[in-house]
């Protein structure tokens, strides 16, 4: 209880983190940090304007072009008619049972690409797919759009268990506290983007690691466009972007003409060092990868570059790199050199040296836990096996029957005549959005379970009003944080809101396979179940964790999983001898030549590391173009969540530009002016944040606005996406090219 009469307070979690709640009545009142979080986000603050928001959908929803005569064609313009619960059910189950019967369950692509809640059984993409498996399947995806080129690429250079690696063994940040003396951070290691972690992160501890390695004296050195990327204290080398493979070539030539390279690891725990060389020194292509061919790509001094080499080599040295070196055209390259990058210095399997992915992108990153599975809400088995890349969905709607390629495998894209979204909103992550929203005309129908009226909402035919988490009990667990918790039910579901389970259960019972989709349970059953499984795993592992009954009483717990010894890494049984743990790679070792990346004949991506210029950056800039634009994550909130309250928040909308003082002066622009960023795919209004902070022919707009009209000729909010590339980053990992356009920047 608190000193306000009525008011009750309760803390929750998030892919944000834990907080406390105060609840009166039927509202969310406010909300404030939780006790144990050394250094809270302040993103839960929006969360009472957002549950009551006007921007929620209160009923059933359909659009009236598509209920009245079946149109397709007035997605994103259609007023919408609100029907009966039932009514609701009856239509959307006779749709899909329709394209089920006419074309196939292959013709159905369950999206539903996004974060959603981090409860545990109240996850929208479990919710979906279970549901779509139990009527026949759908078409399915693969990866994210945050990593979706590495999961491709990185397997072949690691193995298979790179995902796992990525996520959840890589080195601790009290080992690299302990034992890295160089850190290099290729695209910075940013807290601000450490704020969210899949599932929750409780205490928000990246910014502080990183300070207390700077107190330390560890020589922190972050490489890309923008100073703020990594703490103050550490060095910037201000790098154009998509040059990265640049520079970690010339570092590597340095290394290997000054004799600094480790012959003896290269030998031991690589293959195909024999083939890359010619590239590097220039034997195969007439070019040698030196500093100073480098340093005219990447804006840095050719002596900066050996300088920095020397450092690396003489040094215990972490590389790092962050996501979203791999969001651009062949974004294959950066990842993998990075990991001849490590070889070549050796220090692979060493405490604090080698190579790290993803530091700063998640707040998990760089913990190290005691595995806890459990807890989740079986899919089933998908019948259907066809599979794209998760960012060609536009591609796949434009082209039904047109054959591509992804990672060794070409096959057509399937006729997808139905798509069912929940958790997601592709109108805010996807690229070329006006390009998507033609796309998106192409289906039947489209339905979305969602609260709010998105973006994706306002383009669907069907809309089924979802509640939030803070409107259902659920339980909060991940596998990158230590802590347990009971999420209640704070507030009763805000208008006719319905949880996913509960739609879904009606649709499943509308085409008879209620029983396959509930297995006869309730959600509160179905909680006591998962959480049951979860007991008996927790048990076998030996860490007690108490009963579902006191979990709620108690609200939360903080269990004894996380190993904070300063010593461990992933590849050390490997380094100490790779024949008895050998990776999980065709050659055991970890492959600087891949045979099968070769095999595969892509002209984007051969078979060992290699500079490929993107179609857009700095090194094509004209007058038209003349700005490569990057576009991060916000620090608001998490990708467009809450974005209907923020963009409330006088002066909040349109979504500041940051571009250096020179470029501003040029174009006449001052801090707080209203501009236009454009280029031939669209154009947005943004905020001017005049800045040193950024390198000159640079800007950066951070996603997370939605979307607006594609009707207007300008996005209202700042949505970078109306600006983006959408193009795979190449055959193999065809995943999302976001940091690949080219803009110019005017004063409105």
């Amino acid at each position: 209880m608190t000193d306000h009469p009525g008011r009750i307070t309760k803390v929750t979690t998030s892919h944000w983190g834990a907080f406390e709640v105060d609840v009166e009545g039927d509202r969310i009142v406010a909300t404030r940090p939780f006790r144990e979080d050394p250094n809270p986000t302040d993103i839960p603050d929006s969360i009472p304007a957002a549950v009551h928001h006007s921007s929620r959908i209160a009923r059933p929803s359909f659009r009236r072009g598509w209920l009245e005569t079946r149109d397709k064609t007035g997605r994103g313009s259609d007023d919408f008619v609100e029907l009966p619960w039932d009514e609701a059910l009856d239509i959307a189950a006779q749709e899909i049972g329709r394209i089920c019967q006419t074309y196939g369950n292959e013709a159905i692509f369950g999206g539903s690409y996004g974060w959603a809640s981090a409860g545990r059984f109240h996850h929208a993409q479990s919710q979906v797919h279970r549901f779509l498996n139990c009527i026949g399947g759908y078409v399915a995806s693969f990866g994210s759009y945050s990593t979706g080129c590495a999961q491709a690429i990185m397997p072949h250079v690691f193995g298979k268990t790179f995902i796992q690696f990525q996520y959840e063994h890589q080195d601790n940040w009290h080992t690299i506290h302990e034992h890295t003396e160089t850190l290099v951070m290729f695209g910075g290691v940013n807290a601000k983007n450490a704020q969210v972690s899949m599932g929750g992160i409780t205490k928000h501890d990246t910014g502080p690691w990183l300070q207390r390695c700077l107190e330390k004296g560890t020589y922190c050195l972050n490489i890309g466009p923008q100073r703020k990327d990594a703490p103050d204290g550490c060095d910037w080398m201000p790098l154009r972007p998509a040059s990265d493979t640049a520079l970690m070539l010339a570092l590597a030539y340095v290394l290997h003409e000054e004799g600094l390279s480790d012959q003896d690891f290269i030998d031991r725990y690589t293959t195909g060092f024999d083939r890359f060389l010619p590239y590097l020194t220039g034997d195969s292509d007439g070019q040698p990868k030196t500093p100073e061919w480098a340093s005219q790509l990447c804006g840095v001094t050719a002596e900066q570059i050996r300088d920095l080499a020397r450092r690396m080599a003489k040094t215990r040295t972490f590389i790092t790199v962050a996501w979203s070196l791999q969001r651009g055209e062949h974004g294959e390259q950066p990842y993998w050199m990075s990991a001849v990058l490590a070889a070549m210095i050796g220090q692979i399997g060493l405490p604090g040296g080698g190579v790290g992915y993803g530091y700063g992108a998640l707040g998990g990153v760089g913990k190290t836990m005691i595995g806890m599975r459990g807890m989740t809400f079986s899919q089933g088995k998908n019948p259907i096996d066809k599979v794209i890349p998760v960012a060609r969905i536009a591609d796949m709607l434009r082209n039904p029957g047109q054959p591509y390629d992804f990672n060794g495998r070409r096959e057509p894209y399937p006729d997808i005549r139905l798509v069912y979204w929940a958790g997601g909103n592709p109108f805010h992550h996807h690229q070329d959005l006006n390009a998507l929203h033609q796309a998106w005309q192409k289906p039947d129908t489209i339905i979305v379970n969602e609260p709010h009226w998105t973006p994706t909402a306002k383009r669907a035919d069907i809309v089924f009003p979802a509640t939030t988490p803070y409107e259902r009990e659920d339980i909060g667990r991940a596998n990158l944080d230590e802590y347990l918790f009971h999420m209640p039910k704070l507030i009763p579901a805000v208008g006719e809101a319905r949880d996913d389970y509960d739609i879904f259960s009606g649709l499943a019972e509308r085409m008879n396979v209620g029983q396959a989709f509930t297995e006869g349970r309730s959600t509160s059953e179905w909680i006591s179940h998962l959480y049951g499984q979860y007991c008996d795993y927790a048990a076998k592992t030996g860490i007690d964790v108490p009963t579902l009954d006191d979990l709620r009483r108690q609200n939360w717990v903080r269990l004894p999983i996380q190993k904070n010894t300063p010593n461990t890494t992933f590849f050390a049984p490997f380094r100490a001898d790779p024949d008895a743990s050998p990776l999980p790679t065709p050659s055991g070792k970890i492959e600087i030549y891949s045979e099968a990346i070769q095999g595969f004949g892509y002209d984007d991506c051969p078979g060992h590391p290699v500079w490929l210029p993107p179609s857009e950056w700095m090194g094509t800039a004209d007058t038209e173009t003349p700005l490569h634009l990057v576009s991060p994550q916000p620090g608001d909130k998490l990708h467009s969540q809450l974005e209907s309250a923020l963009a409330d928040t006088p002066g909040a909308r349109p979504v500041a530009l940051i571009l250096h003082p020179q470029d501003a002066k040029e174009r006449g622009i001052s801090s707080g002016d209203l501009v236009r960023v454009f280029n031939k795919r669209g154009a947005c209004r943004a905020r001017a944040t005049v800045s040193t902070d950024i390198l000159l022919g640079v800007v950066a707009l951070p996603t997370g606005a939605w979307y607006g009209n594609p009707g207007d000729n300008i996005d209202p909010h700042g949505n970078p996406n109306v600006l983006t590339l959408d193009v795979g980053t190449s055959k193999l990992g065809q995943g999302c090219s976001a940091h690949t356009a080219l803009v110019d920047v005017a004063k409105l």
